[in-house]
């Protein structure tokens, strides 16, 4: 079929997964995969065998990491999709948009602020354009705090008080994976917080001025394990004896996603999906605490644990008309091991409004189906189908990439540091 947009995927992981099943049957009319790229071919094979199987669609070529250039003058595509670990984002990001082609890029955009400038430079020398997948944006409570403050509902926003839970499943699984050393990930204060500092910064129209952050490993690691009385380890949770009696082990071969994705990919580069989180080797935090002051001179006090025995988050806004709290409960899972619609749906929600001279109440907020508190259906449509004008511009593009992860950034160098961080000093705009 003429006229539709062309797209490629580099890196065929579990989030790519997200984006080509979309464009294979919700958006087929209007787009289509032309290449896939990724360091790992049995990785690239599992992606096909799905497009074949579920979708009935013809295989499409693919290209190892070295190739990409190769990929792109032969596939042409207009648009590349990069999934691939964080620390080579920037890599394909800026050969991309090099050789032409508009940039869609999950989150975080970079992992430093090195590769942040890189990035920046590239899209002012080539004008080509770059979405960040927000999702969160897109879900509907979170559009409706914003609407809220957009519309004045608590006057001008002075303080925000952010806390964020992982769970044992979910939280743990972040210290399996290449995740846990900090040179891939930048550390959860990039990889994962960078979801909630971009909340923020859309929530309250403003971008965040000086960081200052504590952050430590605390529950995972061997030394951790070791303190508190464990005494029988392992390398990685598939095939071990000593690893059947952990809650926190993984068994690729019990997921059948899990194990061709990865358990039958291991041949081709090495990787293991199934590391031991009482392992040594974790160069990641656990545990974290951030303070942020913004250019409309609101205070944000954040954390961040990873090992709590629920999932989800409570922020409060208060403000000079009055405060609103928040309380969302969300699906744990496994990254990959279940279907993309389930990551990250939620389980239970509340928006109360407590008005400074007036009774509280509770905001109602339309349910809808989708991972990330229904956010993904909304911002799949919003890339691949047909978006309409949006009041509260949940489109991010470089530039909201680059700010979010700048709290991450500046978070990670105040720990290492014990200084507050300046983030025009990190970066030019």
């Amino acid at each position: 079929m003429s006229g539709r947009k062309r797209y490629a995927l580099v890196g065929v992981g579990s989030r790519a997964r997200f984006f080509y099943r979309a464009i294979a049957s919700t958006f087929k009319d209007t787009s289509e995969i032309v290449a896939f790229c990724d360091v790992n071919q049995t990785r690239m094979d599992y992606a096909n065998s799905i497009l074949s199987k579920e979708y009935g669609l013809e295989p499409v070529a693919t290209y190892l990491a070295w190739d990409f250039e190769r990929m792109v003058n032969e596939a042409k595509p207009d648009t590349i999709i990069v999934t691939t670990i964080d620390r080579t984002h920037h890599k394909y990001i800026i050969k991309a948009m090099e050789l032409g082609c508009d940039v869609i890029t999950e989150k975080p955009m970079t992992t430093d602020a090195e590769k942040c400038q890189s990035i920046l430079d590239t899209v002012k020398r080539t004008q080509r354009d770059l979405r960040v997948t927000f999702n969160y944006r897109y879900a509907p409570y979170n559009t409706k705090i914003r609407e809220l403050i957009m519309d004045g509902v608590i006057g001008d926003v002075t303080s925000v008080h952010f806390e964020w839970l992982l769970d044992t499943q979910h939280g743990a699984d972040y210290f399996r994976r290449w995740h846990r050393d900090k040179r891939n990930s930048g550390g959860l204060l990039v990889h994962k917080s960078t979801h909630h500092f971009d909340l923020v910064n859309f929530w309250l129209g403003t971008r965040p001025k000086t960081v200052y952050a504590m952050g430590d490993l605390r529950f995972y690691g061997r030394e951790n394990a070791e303190n508190r009385g464990m005494r029988q380890f392992y390398y990685r949770g598939t095939g071990s004896e000593a690893a059947k009696d952990d809650p926190f082990a993984l068994d690729l071969r019990l997921n059948p996603q899990l194990d061709q994705m990865y358990l039958q990919a291991e041949v081709d580069d090495g990787y293991l999906r199934d590391q031991s989180v009482f392992g040594d080797g974790i160069s990641i935090e656990d545990t974290m605490g951030v303070m942020v002051r913004y250019d409309s001179k609101a205070i944000l006090t954040y954390s961040l644990s990873t090992y709590m025995p629920w999932e989800g988050y409570r922020v409060a806004f208060n403000g000079t008309k009055g405060r609103i709290q928040v309380n969302v409960c969300e699906r744990s899972y496994i990254s990959g091991g279940a279907h993309v619609a389930a990551e990250g749906a939620v389980e239970t929600k509340d928006i109360t409004v407590f008005p400074m001279f007036d009774e509280p109440y509770e905001v109602p907020v339309k349910e809808t189906k989708g991972g990330h508190g229904g956010g993904d259906p909304v911002l799949l449509n919003d890339l691949f189908g047909t978006p309409t004008e949006d009041r509260f511009q949940r489109a991010a593009s470089h530039l909201d990439g680059a700010l979010s992860i700048l709290v991450g950034i500046a978070a990670n160098k105040s720990i290492q540091t014990g200084q507050a961080i300046d983030i025009d000093d990190l970066v030019t705009f």
